[in-house]
């Protein structure tokens, strides 16, 4: 279930290639600062894009800078070179701690005020948007885990539940590369479309609010929607969002017990038919069956992030840390994940997955709406 891809978009040479690090000398390989410098201006610059444009999201905007980093002349050359050890550190270890800290901005108070007729609607939208962009992706044949990953991004939280997935099915950074690419651009389209959708559809600021929350991706873009129809529906909007963020550590658990199941099934397989083909593809090292996580330990922490806050024993200033920290961290990963991207490969390789997004962009719009109409 694991996808083997190890490079970058658009470079076709293997994860042990010297031309993986373009003209960075063998022995500099692993020096992370300069990478980690370039992620942190980028950082600074989409900060303050965002607030001089406020309706263009933080995190999009680092996304956005990766992807021109990495296609600029020039530029490109260094992100795959000197840069790239930073980077890829930064898009794989900040995600993580990034999504732990996300924990601190969900109260299960906040949810169970929701009511269970609410809960329950919210939570159906997540299991139907998961199960159906999984049987797009399949129907598709999208390679490796893209379908799992578009499925955990499209349905939860965006490139914070595509990072956390990739961590029980052991995708390479660049893996991820492709969904986080297609769930930002759907979440940035919906701050221009679901706005000129409301008069049309005769949703008051609350309904509005609670369509918003139930089917855009990240965070930062549900702010972006919502506050286009007032206080009242951002604050609606992120209720439900983070309602649906909650769903994250259950969903990844799940994820895990089946991967454990197949690594299980295969190897029993593997053992009867004493072949080496079938071990390997089992996943085993001279016959050891591994295991993913049942619960990784970054998703561990999201967890007893959660439970902090609804305890309410941290002060505010420390939740307001944390809230800039966890941006600053996801935005830095975002930057990493973005400069991976070649964008002539993308357009020419990744028609099918492109396809799914957009159905499944319109499979979770259409739920969050009915969904709306039931609440």
């Amino acid at each position: 279930m694991t996808q083997d891809v190890a490079t970058p978009v658009g470079n076709d040479k293997p994860a042990g290639s010297d031309k993986q690090h373009g003209l960075l000398p063998r022995g500099l390989r692993n020096i992370r600062l300069p990478g980690l410098a370039l992620a942190a201006a980028a950082v600074a610059v989409a900060w303050l894009v965002h607030v001089a444009v406020p309706v263009l999201p933080f995190l999009t905007m680092a996304v956005i800078l990766g992807i021109l980093c990495a296609n600029l002349p020039g530029i490109g050359t260094a992100v795959e070179g000197v840069m790239q050890p930073g980077l890829v550190l930064a898009a794989k270890r900040f995600m993580r701690l990034g999504i732990v800290l996300l924990g601190l901005k969900l109260s299960l108070i906040d949810v169970a005020a929701l009511g269970w007729a609410t809960l329950g609607i919210v939570v159906g939208i997540v299991l139907l948007t998961f199960v159906g962009t999984l049987m797009l992706g399949k129907a598709f044949r999208l390679p490796g885990d893209q379908p799992l990953l578009l499925a955990a991004g499209f349905s939860i939280c965006g490139a914070s539940a595509i990072g956390a997935m990739s961590g029980v099915t052991r995708t390479d950074h660049r893996g991820t590369v492709v969904p986080i690419a297609l769930v930002t651009l759907c979440g940035t389209l919906a701050i221009a479309v679901l706005p000129a959708l409301k008069g049309p559809l005769g949703l008051d600021e609350v309904q509005f609010g609670y369509w918003v929350g139930a089917s855009v991706h990240d965070v930062g873009q549900v702010v972006a929607t919502a506050q286009t129809a007032g206080t009242t529906a951002l604050a609606g909007a992120l209720i439900i969002k983070l309602t649906r963020v909650l769903m994250l550590a259950p969903m990844v658990t799940g994820a895990a017990l089946v991967q454990r199941f197949r690594n299980r099934s295969r190897h029993n397989k593997s053992q009867h038919n004493k072949s080496e083909r079938s071990k390997a593809a089992a996943g085993t090292e001279g016959g050891k069956l591994k295991f993913p996580p049942l619960i990784p330990l970054f998703v561990a922490g999201f967890m007893a992030m959660i439970v902090l806050r609804t305890l309410g024993i941290l002060p505010h200033v420390v939740l307001e840390g944390a809230a800039i920290a966890q941006d600053l961290l996801l935005a830095a990963a975002l930057f990493g994940l973005g400069a991976s991207v070649q964008m002539r490969s993308l357009l020419r390789t990744s028609g099918r997955a492109i396809g799914v997004a957009m159905l499944s962009w319109a499979l979770i719009g259409v739920l969050a709406y009915v969904g709306v109409q039931l609440i």
